[in-house]
């Protein structure tokens, strides 16, 4: 094999890697993130159900994450799974009755709002949020 050809592969392999971070999401209603992998590191804000995280690296029974803002805390393992989740991403979003801009606007959510994903129809996401509000909210408006 060429010496071109095996640098290739090995970028490949170093940036695939980044590329795959393991996506999980908050399973209680509230989890604390904090500023290193344990209970005596500070408290630096909450996070809801459904939270979607980008876990970076794992300490034991810790994993530091980051988030659709691009913050890092550190987060329980006990406090996440593997639960496919969105965040909004845009100031105003509108929740719709049916997967089209021309279906009726069910409510409106702010930015960092999480969801569940239940289905996907072509470029839209059918969530639930954790107090069971449902509806439709299109690819483009989330993480």
């Amino acid at each position: 094999m060429k010496p071109c050809a095996v640098i290739i592969m090995i970028l490949l392999l170093v940036f695939s890697s980044a590329a795959w971070a393991e996506r999980l999401a908050v399973s209680v209603s509230v989890a604390n993130v904090r500023s290193g992998p344990g209970e005596n590191y500070d408290v630096l804000w909450e996070i809801e159900e459904y939270h979607p995280l980008d876990v970076i690296k794992k300490s034991g029974q810790w994993y530091q994450f980051r988030d659709f803002e691009g913050d890092e805390g550190w987060i329980h393992k006990s406090l996440v799974r593997n639960i496919p989740s969105i965040i909004t991403k845009k100031e105003r979003c509108n929740i719709r009755s049916g997967p089209t801009n021309g279906s009726a606007i069910l409510f409106t959510v702010e930015k960092g709002i999480p969801f569940k994903v239940i289905k996907r129809k072509g470029s839209w996401i059918y969530g639930q949020h954790a107090d069971g509000d449902k509806g439709w909210i299109h690819n483009s408006l989330v993480w």
